[in-house]
């Protein structure tokens, strides 16, 4: 028989609850705040089948753009021919965690604010931008001694004497 094309064609590893994860959901997943502008994680929870987005966009990471009562409303961008499409669906909290996509930049953030309020005091200008690592330093090899490798000419018909 042919594959069917449904609505959650291919998705028996996709959506399933990983080892060790089935079972009852965290009460944390329903207790996390969202706010609009929030970057959150499209993952399918395949133990929730209502307000289930499609296969597509899991694994998707999307702003927040709406809150309701149970779910989020999620833009993401979608990749069509050769345009790039913002979609927005809304999606069910139980598929959907907040991303760490933005920790490394708030990070840095911090820690640039407070070296410019250490120049600041010095009265220093400091830049914050991020620099290339650029090359390695050179060195001198010390203590090496060179030797001088020739090869040993080949002789075909001693070679064939000798056999196998």
């Amino acid at each position: 028989m042919p594959a069917g094309h449904g609505l959650r064609s291919r998705t028996r590893d996709l959506f399933s609850r990983p080892f060790r994860g089935k079972g009852y959901i965290p009460l944390t997943t329903y207790l996390r705040t969202y706010k609009i502008g929030d970057f959150v994680d499209i993952k399918v929870n395949g133990a929730v089948q209502k307000g289930m987005p499609h296969k597509f966009y899991h694994g998707r990471t999307g702003v927040i753009w709406n809150v309701t009562k149970r779910a989020v409303g999620v833009e993401i961008n979608k990749r069509v021919g050769n345009r790039i499409i913002k979609k927005r669906i809304h999606v069910r909290i139980e598929h959907v965690m907040p991303s760490r996509c933005r920790e490394e930049f708030i990070e840095r953030r911090r820690r640039n604010d407070a070296l410019k309020a250490e120049a600041k005091a010095r009265g220093e200008k400091l830049s914050t931008k991020r620099q290339p690592e650029g090359p390695k330093p050179g060195f001198t090899v010390e203590g090496a001694t060179l030797e001088t490798v020739t090869p040993i000419p080949y002789d075909v018909v001693n070679d064939l004497k000798g056999g196998y």
